[in-house]
């Protein structure tokens, strides 16, 4: 498999074959889920200032995650609506049945591949995420627009079998320490080790975790490193451990994605997605929790 195809059924595309999908106008609906951590509303004004062409703006608060009252498929800080909800969000948004979908950001692709990740949990296979997100658009020479896009009419879009895994809570608990699953950190080293904690409430990782933070799956230009290097690294961090046991997690199970999409990119086995990771595990009760020594 190449991690490039026009196709869609890679999990990555260039900016570059996105442009050229859309001059020849084959059908495919695009998502920004441009969002900003620190400043909830950075991410719909990024949009708003300039955006792809059709484009449909979604916002990891409002739209990938479960609010107060909203049926969830996880806890945590971003919670994982319920697949119906997702249906339906979808359905809202216009997407139709075996659509094809881009999604970006410009955030690294970490909730870009958010939004890949819940698609392909209700799913829908043709999603791809746009490699280098936003600023490779550009380079690109890609056209820009402005403004809000039109609201679009209802689509058809309907749940099929998920082609990903998701561990909940219970689920890594049931099974920590056990040989057939390999926990992987996807945050910073400083916040795995338990040194700094800047949005949960209990600093440390779940015990027996691996780490390798999310932003070691790009090279310089913000783009997934080729997949013989990501095979090479990640081979290097289970040391001898089966690849097909690796569950994701990271804060709230967004930053965790990437590590999803990177072992697609390097043909490994998918790793499972732990949604509700550390803000989810640090405020259950009885659950323990580690420090790096």
């Amino acid at each position: 498999m190449t991690p490039h195809r026009d196709d869609l059924s890679c999990p990555l595309i260039t900016a570059e074959a996105l442009r050229e999908r859309l001059a020849r106008g084959a059908p495919t609906r695009v998502f920004d889920c441009s969002f900003e951590l620190t400043d909830p509303a950075a991410g719909r004004a990024q949009y708003r200032q300039g955006h792809i062409p059709g484009a449909h703006y979604v916002h990891l608060d409002d739209d990938l995650s479960a609010g107060a009252g909203v049926p969830a498929a996880s806890g945590g800080r971003h919670p994982l609506p319920a697949r119906e909800v997702v249906a339906e969000r979808l359905r809202r948004w216009g997407l139709r049945c075996d659509e094809p979908v881009v999604v970006y950001d410009r955030q690294g692709g970490m909730v870009g591949g958010r939004l890949w990740w819940m698609l392909r949990w209700c799913g829908h296979a043709p999603v791809a995420v746009l490699d280098g997100g936003w600023a490779a658009w550009l380079a690109a020479g890609g056209a820009v627009a402005s403004g809000d896009a039109p609201v679009p009419a209802a689509g058809d879009f309907a749940l099929a079998e998920p082609l990903v895994t998701l561990r909940t809570l219970d689920d890594v608990a049931r099974h920590l320490g056990r040989p057939h699953q390999t926990l992987v950190d996807a945050r910073a080293p400083a916040r795995y080790r338990g040194e700094a904690e800047p949005l949960d409430p209990v600093a440390g990782h779940i015990p027996g975790a691996l780490n390798r933070p999310w932003t070691d799956n790009f090279g310089p230009d913000g783009r997934y490193k080729q997949a013989a290097q990501l095979r090479a690294e990640w081979t290097a961090l289970l040391a001898g451990r089966d690849p097909a046991t690796v569950v994701a997690y990271c804060g709230s199970g967004v930053s965790a994605i990437p590590h999803v999409l990177a072992m697609r990119v390097a043909v490994l086995p998918e790793p499972a997605l732990f949604a509700g990771s550390w803000s989810e595990w640090c405020t259950t009760p009885g659950l323990p929790c580690a420090r790096a020594v």
